[in-house]
């Protein structure tokens, strides 16, 4: 439903702003002949997991779900202009996380649940293409697309979990990413509204010996941001 909401935000936004049928005087008019502008990013993420199980494992392991959970991003951003229509994107970004995944598991006859709890801290380094619309007024849309390299800080793979049966991961993480926006121009500068998906390429589950990881066959990062750029 959050999702829904958010991509309803953004359209009317898109709506407002292409939808007039009326001349403003232009914000920042050779904004866009720059060949190459700075700015940041802060916004706001849900990460879970997308789970693979292996079947037929433990005969008291009955479920295992991921839950999504939100955190924080704040980024430094690179444009480069390739042409009227496309800029090339370097966003180096610091992200915190969370993801949670819950198993239930029968102990003789009862059904106990169990959450465990994964906190990530990323380096992210993505590089995008992004695709703008025509300037209608003070308003542009685009769409974009790329990679990501992601770097857990907190990963706790080579880390002794002194018997806890923790669920360990990998620090390295590769992405593709695809979102879209609506750049607005005020006065001093662009502010630009972004809804991104991210779909993790990599395993990373760990496989250390206990229920929790050997039940799982794969589990790769997927994910949405929410952010505002100002550049």
């Amino acid at each position: 439903m959050n999702k829904i909401l958010t991509i309803t935000i953004l359209f009317i936004f898109c709506q407002n702003a292409f939808g007039q049928r009326y001349n403003v005087p232009l914000n920042l008019p050779n904004y866009d002949r720059k060949p190459l502008h700075f700015g940041f990013l802060i916004g706001i993420n849900t990460l879970d997991f997308k789970i693979t199980p292996i079947t037929n494992t433990e005969d008291n392991l009955f479920v295992m779900k991921s839950q999504n959970q939100k955190g924080f991003n704040l980024g430094v951003i690179s444009n480069k202009r390739l042409g009227n229509n496309f800029d090339l994107r370097f966003i180096p970004t610091l992200s915190l996380a969370e993801r949670r995944i819950l198993y239930t598991i029968k102990n003789d006859e009862t059904l106990i649940s169990e959450n465990k709890k994964i906190e990530s801290t990323f380096i992210e380094f993505p590089v995008s293409v992004k695709y703008k619309s025509l300037r209608y007024n003070n308003g542009k849309a685009y769409v974009l697309t790329g990679f990501k390299y992601s770097l857990d800080l907190a990963s706790q793979r080579n880390i002794d979990d002194e018997g806890l049966e923790i669920v360990k991961i990998k620090k390295d993480d590769f992405l593709c990413e695809i979102g879209f926006g609506l750049d607005l121009y005020l006065p001093y500068f662009k502010l630009s509204p972004e809804l991104k998906a991210n779909f993790g390429l990599t395993n990373l589950i760990v496989n250390d010996g206990n229920i929790y990881s050997n039940s799982i066959k794969e589990m790769k990062t997927r994910g949405f941001t929410i952010s505002l750029t100002f550049e």
